[in-house]
């Protein structure tokens, strides 16, 4: 399996997960600053240039959950999503996706109107109504990881990788404070080692 990846992207989320099934992989970081990404070839492995990707011989996919859910599924050995058809799989699609569909976008919406936007394209209203946001979504999980580890329970699972990631990035952000649930939650996950071998450049 091939990897490509950029460091404090996106991608760290499946190569966190690779390292976490502890099987071998390639790991192609692309340099943005040289536009790597934009070129042809790569092009041609993800339709908009951008990370991650991964080429696992016969399919190639883009998207970090749909790669951390394809590769959760192809190791079930490794006990990273719940059987199919059990209850616990349900809330693993739900955690799944609601990692991307409402837990990202107003994280994103913070980062973009306080860090990466040039400063007279910020705009101090989106990035509180993006606070705002995100304080109804940590109200949600502070309920969701109360009494248990991990966000299905006693497993750590994908749909940890997927949260995780999003949430150690809204933590280096200090939307977190005042969430102690959800501050114990990010200290546990960071302090695996996969999510630490994850974070090298």
């Amino acid at each position: 399996m091939k990897l490509y990846h950029s460091p404090r992207s996106r991608s760290v989320r499946p190569r966190w997960l690779l390292e976490e099934l502890g099987v071998s992989y390639e790991l192609v970081t692309l340099n943005f600053a040289k536009n790597e990404h934009k070129q042809p070839h790569y092009m041609q492995v993800h339709p908009h240039g951008a990370v991650p990707a991964l080429d696992d011989g016969e399919v190639t996919i883009f998207e970090s959950a749909a790669i951390c859910m394809h590769l959760a599924d192809k190791f079930p050995d490794k006990h990273l999503a719940p059987p199919v058809g059990s209850a616990a799989r349900a809330l693993y699609y739900q955690w799944m996706v609601y990692s991307m569909a409402t837990l990202e976008p107003p994280v994103l919406q913070v980062f973009l109107h306080t860090v990466m936007l040039p400063e007279d394209k910020r705009s101090a209203r989106a990035a509180d109504e993006g606070r705002q946001k995100f304080g109804d979504v940590a109200r949600v999980l502070s309920q969701a990881f109360a009494g248990r580890p991990y966000i299905l329970g006693e497993q750590f699972s994908a749909a940890d990788v997927m949260l995780g990631s999003t949430l150690g990035w809204a933590h280096a952000m200090g939307l977190l404070n005042g969430y102690a649930e959800i501050e114990a939650y990010v200290r546990r996950l960071t302090e695996r080692p996969a999510y630490k071998r994850a974070q090298a450049d």
